[in-house]
């Protein structure tokens, strides 16, 4: 079905909640603005973003609130890496500008319109609802285990396979807050998004403020780091270290680096990650936001994920008659699985939307030609609205604040309305630019052309 998975925002005139009260007016702005004054980093780093962020207006008042105070933020993980000509320093390349729609087209404008507080609240319920039955999950295969309701591999096969399916929508769930929810409505929100993951991993706000890195360092999905360090480029390493022909040998191994935890949600990547940020302070000193803001932070996070695993090793020992020493067996049983539902989310996010190859083969308009494999795609990763991500990943990091992801905008406008807008966006140029074309511009005006051929306009 094309029909968005959230009925139509309610009448202006319905009557309000206490919750919607909060989360929809002048309380929950207020709340907003003061987040981003306490996380100024992420102020900053939007504010030198391609768009902006979601929320503009509240990231650069608190941006000049800090200047204001003698406190700005300039560091290398928060600023764009060019020359003095504001071009990169690896392309030469100037900063392209997005190239949003000047007037705006009735038909395009839901795209670049801010997600309300209703739909906020809608995915993080949905969040919410992920963890519960991730936990419920485990759990049930307990239970499966304990009683011997079934043998030993159908158990663990019933568990497997519904863990790895809420996996990949723990992914997109994820991905789709980063971009339009940033801040729960809860504080023990914050602690729900991925504590299963990987036995330790990096919080919800490191996990923004990375994902934000990444999208000012790359701003063309080909050009990997482009504008600076990008914390997700040795994710790329393993398919792209060179465009040889024994390149390929090192391509089976890029599954096996995600289940390790190189992706967003591991532990690999937040030891890379808590490497390099915070930027250090004057004379290579401590910042000063470390120790009382994101050491708290970690701490926190790290203890809650430690908690989660202690009951699922109980479960597995005490819970199921074995010496506590034993509980080690359940745990790597249950963690197996997240990890595959993770890995594999993430491999389709990372991997195949910022790959050659899989850029070159939508040129072709494979919608066209591979109509079974969109159709089979689409129904693994959980509906035509997570798939328009695969599709579109490059109208995305155009602006990946204003327009947020594909997958939060199918959710609430359908994903074939979705579908048709990007096309459209697509075939009138991604960015400004008067720098020669890049090969994923030249891949995006053939793609434009096949598809307009196609549909007739």
């Amino acid at each position: 079905s094309s029909e968005p998975l959230l009925p139509p925002p309610a009448r202006q005139n319905a009557k309000h909640t206490k919750l919607s009260i909060f989360y929809g007016a002048d309380e929950y702005l207020e709340q907003l603005s003061k987040k981003y004054e306490e996380y100024d980093e992420l102020a900053a780093l939007l504010q030198a973003g391609p768009d902006g962020g979601q929320d503009a207006d509240q990231a650069k008042a608190a941006v000049k609130k800090t200047e204001a105070g003698g406190e700005g933020r300039t560091g290398k993980m928060l600023t764009l890496d060019v020359d003095e000509d504001k071009r990169s320093k690896r392309t030469k390349r100037a900063i392209p500008t997005p190239n949003i729609p000047e007037p705006m087209p009735p038909q395009l404008a839901f795209m670049f319109t801010k997600i309300s507080p209703e739909q906020k609240m809608y995915m993080w319920n949905i969040y919410t609802m992920i963890f519960a039955l991730e936990c419920l999950n485990i759990i049930a295969y307990w239970a499966m285990l304990r009683y011997e309701v079934f043998s030993f591999g159908v158990s663990t096969f019933i568990y497997g396979f519904i863990m790895v399916v809420l996996c990949i929508q723990n992914v997109y769930i994820l991905h789709d807050v980063i971009h339009g929810a940033t801040f729960p409505p809860y504080e023990w929100q914050n602690y729900i998004t991925h504590p299963l993951a990987d036995f330790i991993s990096i919080p919800w706000m490191d996990l923004i403020m990375e994902h934000n890195r990444h999208h000012n360092s790359t701003f063309d999905l080909l050009n990997h780091g482009e504008f600076g360090w990008d914390p997700a480029n040795w994710l790329y390493t393993l398919q792209e270290w060179t465009f040889e022909w024994y390149g390929w040998f090192t391509v089976p191994l890029v599954p096996l680096w995600h289940f390790v935890g190189a992706n967003d949600t591991g532990f690999a990547f937040a030891c890379l990650w808590w490497l390099n940020f915070p930027d250090s302070g004057p004379g290579g000193k401590c910042d000063k936001g470390f120790y009382n803001k994101w050491l708290p932070v970690r701490a926190k996070h790290v203890s809650f994920q430690l908690f989660l695993w202690t009951c699922v090793w109980l479960l597995g020992s005490v819970g199921l008659g074995r010496p506590l020493s034993e509980g080690w067996r359940f745990v790597l049983l249950v963690s197996c699985f997240i990890r595959v539902g993770f890995s594999l989310a993430w491999i389709f996010i990372a991997n195949f939307n910022h790959s050659h190859m899989w850029n070159e083969f939508l040129a072709g308009d494979p919608e066209r030609t591979w109509p079974m494999l969109h159709a089979f795609m689409a129904f693994a990763l959980g509906g035509r609205h997570r798939w328009n991500e695969m599709l579109f990943h490059d109208v995305h990091h155009m602006c990946p604040g204003r327009i947020g992801a594909m997958s939060q905008r199918g959710r609430f406008h359908g994903w074939m309305k979705v579908h048709d807008a990007c096309v459209e966006i697509l075939s009138n140029g991604l960015w400004k630019s008067e720098d020669a074309e890049t090969v994923m511009e030249q891949h995006q005006k053939r793609r434009s052309l096949v598809i307009k051929s196609r549909v007739g306009k």
